[in-house]
C-alpha cells in the first residue's frame, strides 16, 4: 500500500464534471489505498473484480462492528428503514430468497421479448418532440423511457403513472449516495417513500383482488404463501429497489453516453452512418462513463486484497469508473471507440449482487441511442463543456442535457 496517496474531496465541482483524472492519479499512486477514514479503496479492474465476486465481502455484515460512517442516526429514516429490507442490502440466505422471487422476469429471454415495447415506447416519446426540434434529453426522454418500462412490467396503470414520471421522483436515488443529503433532501426523499408506500398499498390491494399478468402480481402471489416468504415490507422495498434501480441506470447511461459520443463526434458519426453498432456502443459507453462509479462491501473476515491484511469489518470502496478505465485490463482506457471488442465493463457490479436489471438497461440504452442516431443525425447537445452534473459520486448522472436538431 502507498501511504502517500493524493488526497481529493469527491464533493469538489471539479471531481463531480470529472471524476477520472482522479481516477487515475490514484490508480497510479495507491491502487489499494486505506483512506483517512479507514475505508479500503479500490480502483484496478482486477482487484475489484475479485472482491465483487468473493463472497467474504457482504453488504449487510454488522455484528459487533461498528460503522465508520456512523449511519445509526439514519437508521430510523423511512428511506433506509426500506432500502433494509431490500435485496440491495441483504446477503445470503436473504438476498437468495429475495431475488429469486423476481429474477424470472429478468431472464435474457424474458427481456428480449420486451424489444417491441420498448421500440414502441422510444416512438411514442420521441414522435411528439421530433418536429419541434429541441429536448431535455433526461426530462423528455431518458428519464421517462425506464419510468414506463418498468411501470409496465410491474403492471402500473397509465392513469397513475405521473408522480413516478415527474422529476421530483429522481431524487430517490440520493439515498444510495455517500455524500451526504441536506436535511431538505432527506425529508423530500422520505415524502416520497411515504407517499409511493401509500399508493402500492392500494395497488397490492388491487392486485390481489384482480391478479394480473405483471410482476406485482406474481410478487403478491409469493407473499401470500403460508410460508410467508416474502413479507409486506420486503414486498414494498423491492418493488421501491426494482423501481430507482431500472430507472436510474438506464437513464443515466442514455445521457452520460450521448454526451459522450457528442464529445466525441467521430463516434457519433460512426453511430448515425451504422445505427447497427448500438449493441456494441452501449458496452463501450457503459465502460468509459458508468452509470454507476461505484460499490461497497464490508469484510466478513480477515483476508487479503493484493498484499495488503484487511480485518474483519473494514469497508472496501469499489471505484468502478477507475476500473473500467484500467490500462491493464483495456488499450487506450481513455479512449471512446464503440467499436471496441471484449468489452466487460463492471458497471452493474459484479458476484451475486450482479444488478438485476442489467440486460433490461442493456436493451433501452440500444434501442434508445438507434432511435436517436437514425431519427436526429444533425442533433447538436448545448452546454457540451460545462453541463449540470447532479452532485453525487455513486450515480454519475446528468441534471439536464439540452439538445437542438
Amino acid at each position: 500500500m502507498n501511504k502517500s496517496a493524493p488526497l481529493f474531496n469527491p464533493m469538489d465541482p471539479a471531481f463531480v464534471r470529472d471524476p477520472y483524472p482522479f481516477y487515475r492519479m490514484l490508480r497510479e499512486s495507491a491502487p489499494v489505498w486505506k483512506s483517512p477514514m479507514g475505508v479500503w479503496v479500490l480502483t484496478r479492474y482486477d482487484d475489484i473484480a475479485k472482491v465483487l465476486k468473493d463472497n467474504s465481502f457482504v453488504h449487510d455484515f454488522t455484528a459487533e462492528i461498528s460503522d465508520p460512517r456512523n449511519r445509526r442516526a439514519l437508521a430510523e429514516e423511512p428511506v433506509y428503514k426500506s432500502l433494509g429490507h431490500s435485496m440491495l442490502l441483504r446477503d445470503p440466505p436473504e438476498h437468495t430468497r429475495l431475488r429469486g422471487l423476481v429474477v424470472r422476469a429478468f431472464t435474457a429471454r424474458r427481456v428480449e421479448e420486451m424489444r417491441p415495447r420498448i421500440e414502441q415506447i422510444v416512438a411514442s416519446l420521441l414522435d411528439p418532440i421530433a418536429a419541434s426540434g429541441a429536448m431535455d434529453v433526461i426530462d423528455d426522454f431518458a428519464h421517462k423511457l425506464p419510468v414506463i418500462v418498468i411501470c409496465d412490467m410491474l403492471g402500473i396503470p397509465e392513469e397513475d403513472r405521473a408522480q413516478f414520471l415527474s422529476p421530483e421522483f429522481r431524487i430517490s436515488g440520493r439515498a444510495v449516495d455517500p455524500t451526504p443529503m441536506t436535511r431538505a433532501e432527506l425529508d423530500l426523499v422520505n415524502r416520497n417513500i411515504e407517499r409511493n408506500r401509500v399508493y402500492f398499498s392500494g395497488l397490492f390491494k388491487r392486485r390481489r383482488e384482480e391478479p394480473g399478468d405483471d410482476l406485482t402480481s406474481a410478487l403478491l402471489q409469493v407473499s401470500d404463501e403460508k410460508d410467508g416468504r416474502l413479507s409486506e415490507d420486503e414486498l414494498y422495498a423491492n418493488v421501491s429497489l426494482l423501481f430507482n434501480a431500472g430507472h436510474e441506470t438506464t437513464t443515466n447511461l442514455i445521457g452520460n453516453g450521448l454526451l459522450a459520443l457528442h464529445r466525441n463526434p467521430d463516434q457519433w458519426k460512426l453511430l448515425v452512418d451504422d445505427p447497427t453498432l448500438a449493441q456494441g456502443a452501449v458496452e463501450e459507453l457503459l465502460r468509459y462513463d458508468s452509470s454507476v462509479q461505484l460499490t461497497a462491501r464490508k469484510a466478513s473476515r480477515d483476508c487479503e486484497i493484493a498484499g495488503n491484511a484487511v480485518r474483519r469489518g473494514d469497508d472496501v470502496m469499489c471505484l468502478l469508473g477507475a476500473a473500467n478505465r484500467d490500462p491493464a485490463a483495456y488499450d487506450e482506457p481513455e479512449k471512446l471507440d464503440i467499436r471496441r471488442k471484449n468489452v466487460r465493463p463492471l458497471s452493474f457490479g459484479g458476484g451475486i449482487h450482479t444488478c438485476l436489471g442489467a440486460q433490461l438497461a442493456r436493451l433501452e440504452g440500444e434501442i434508445a441511442f438507434r432511435a436517436l442516431a437514425t431519427r436526429f443525425p444533425n442533433m447538436k447537445l448545448e452546454n457540451l463543456d460545462n453541463p449540470a452534473w447532479r452532485p453525487t459520486i455513486t450515480l454519475r448522472r446528468l441534471e439536464h442535457l439540452p439538445a437542438r436538431w
